[in-house]
């Protein structure tokens, strides 16, 4: 019985797509096509796929040029594909490949030769596949990687924002724990709206900060004659970061409604807590029903030790790449539970 399989060579504007009945012997023979990679050419490709019979299609994972591939296939191939009349178990299976997995020899590299190679590889099982969640997980990934980017840019601008007070002659940083605590940020908030007295911004500080009023005010001198440019400075990067406090949490919160208990069973881990939750469901899942065990998730976080092993003779251990995400999350995770008193880690 013929069973076809297609590959495409995944690219910025367009897509080498081959396919080959892996059913016959001897050499493949494959049938080759170009499409594009705008919408209309996406939707070319699934009807021509439908009209090949393909069973199964694996794909490159190009940089991000393989996301609207894989989306297209999977609204307008896969559900035709697992309904045909004699559809087996794998029929609608896509399939997206590592690009180091697929590498061809140095100076034999041409778009539709990848492509078959995409094929015999993965006949030959040779291809290392990535784990491709479904596209309401996919959403959440993108949402929370994009949180963590906001994270970062937030550390950024606190950074930038203790710049610019140190070349005003402004040494707040020195006197608070957190430059962007309840009571600094008072007081810059004053200072940005046209506040220059130091008695007036030192009296908003909380009575429980350690600096007296006076090492405030010595602190905040330079505010009497500060320049209007750093005025409008300071009040751009509160804005901004008054922005970016606003937005991290609330959409995340959203698309997680209808999954809070597992939020929330989460987040009494010690070292965890709301947000490493979110992350973690947003990566494996609610459930993590795509890896059967425990060692299967180790093994893809990449936190299990690896094997090079040559004439009987083990020369690394080093573990595997992995989720770099989760590793991420994990190692955030460890170093707060260690933290966490009363903890089993604590002890450990």
């Amino acid at each position: 019985m013929s069973y076809r399989i297609a590959g495409i060579d995944v690219h910025k504007r367009m897509l080498a797509v081959v396919v080959a009945d892996v059913e016959v012997e001897g050499t493949y023979q494959f049938d080759r096509r170009r499409f594009g990679s705008n919408p209309e050419q996406l939707r070319l490709l699934a009807e021509w796929l439908l009209e090949q019979a393909v069973e199964e299609v694996v794909m490159e994972s190009t940089a991000q040029y393989w996301k609207p591939v894989w989306g297209a296939l999977e609204r307008y191939w896969k559900p035709t594909c697992q309904k045909r009349q004699g559809a087996g178990p794998m029929s609608g299976t896509l399939h997206l490949a590592q690009a180091l997995s697929n590498r061809g020899r140095r100076g034999r590299k041409k778009d539709f030769p990848d492509a078959e190679r995409l094929v015999k590889r993965l006949v030959a099982q040779e291809l290392i596949l990535s784990f491709v969640p479904d596209a309401e997980q996919r959403l959440w990934r993108t949402v929370m990687r994009g949180k963590y980017q906001l994270t970062r840019h937030h550390t950024r601008i606190q950074n930038r924002l203790e710049a610019l007070l140190e070349e005003a002659h402004i040494k707040l940083s020195s006197l608070v724990s957190d430059l962007l605590g309840i009571s600094a940020r008072r007081m810059l908030q004053a200072l940005a709206d046209g506040e220059t007295d130091p008695a007036t911004l030192a009296a908003m500080a909380d009575k429980r900060l350690r600096a007296t009023p006076a090492q405030l005010c010595d602190a905040l001198g330079a505010c009497i004659e500060l320049n209007p440019v750093y005025r409008r400075l300071l009040k751009m990067a509160l804005e901004e970061l008054q922005f970016l406090e606003q937005q991290m949490d609330q959409e995340m919160a959203g698309l997680l409604s209808q999954h809070q208990d597992a939020v929330r069973r989460l987040a009494v881990v010690p070292g965890l807590g709301p947000d490493s939750a979110q992350q973690i469901i947003a990566e494996v899942g609610t459930t993590a029903a795509t890896f059967p065990t425990a060692k299967q998730l180790s093994s893809w976080v990449g936190v299990c030790s690896g094997d090079q092993e040559s004439a009987g003779v083990n020369y690394s251990h080093r573990s595997p790449k992995g989720n770099r995400h989760m590793r991420r999350i994990l190692n955030q995770a460890a170093h707060a539970a260690v933290k966490y008193k009363g903890s089993i880690f604590e002890i450990v």
